[in-house]
Formats: structure tokens, sequence, C-alpha cells
């Protein structure tokens, strides 16, 4: 059994985040190649955005810390500290609308 400090490193990612040009980075915290299920750790500051893609299977998001906007096509869904946002199986984009850390679960479809 593996445990993971989620809040320890949403701070270490958020820092890595404030410090990188593109104003995100990201930890797969489980999972990985070969492996159905992913859990990334994703940290964006305010205004950084993952443009919009296509969702590679089943998929959550988890907002750890700020707030965050996803998109898909004409449809948005905002989520602050504590919110599951269910990712459409169309593609998508993430905003944040402040500071924040994500929980990214994937279950790939085989």
């Amino acid at each position: 059994m593996d445990k993971t400090p989620l809040r320890a490193r949403s701070r270490e990612l958020l820092d890595l985040a404030r410090a990188a040009s593109s104003g995100r980075a990201a930890d797969t915290v489980h999972g990985g190649a070969g492996r159905a299920l992913r859990q990334t750790l994703l940290a964006l500051t305010a205004g950084a955005a993952l443009a919009e893609h296509e969702n590679p299977g089943e998929a959550t998001l988890l907002v750890l810390l700020g707030h965050v906007r996803l998109t898909s096509g004409d449809a948005a869904w905002e989520g602050g500290q504590g919110d599951l946002i269910t990712v459409p199986g169309a593609r998508h984009g993430l905003l944040a609308l402040e500071d924040s850390v994500v929980l990214l679960t994937v279950v790939k479809h085989p």
C-alpha cells in the first residue's frame, strides 16, 4: 500500500507552477503506463489553462485548492475547493480562475 500526502504535494506543485512560464505543473500520483487508472495532480496559477483536448477515458476533477472552470463546446462548469466535476467525453479545456490544484482521475477505455 502506498500513501501520498496530497496537501504537501499540492503546495509543492503550486510553487513549481508559479515558477514555470506556463503557469502549470503536474505529477502522476497513481497509475501510469500500462494501467487503466491514472490520478494526476495538476497545479495551475490564476489565468493558466489547459487548451482544449480529447478525453482519453472516463474522468473526474476534484478541486483541492482554488477555483477552476471546465469548458466543453458552449458548456462550462465551475468548481471550488471540495467540488467534484465529471469531465465530459467530448473535447474540453480547463482554466484556473485563481491559483488552483486539482486531482484528475482517468480510467482509460480499452
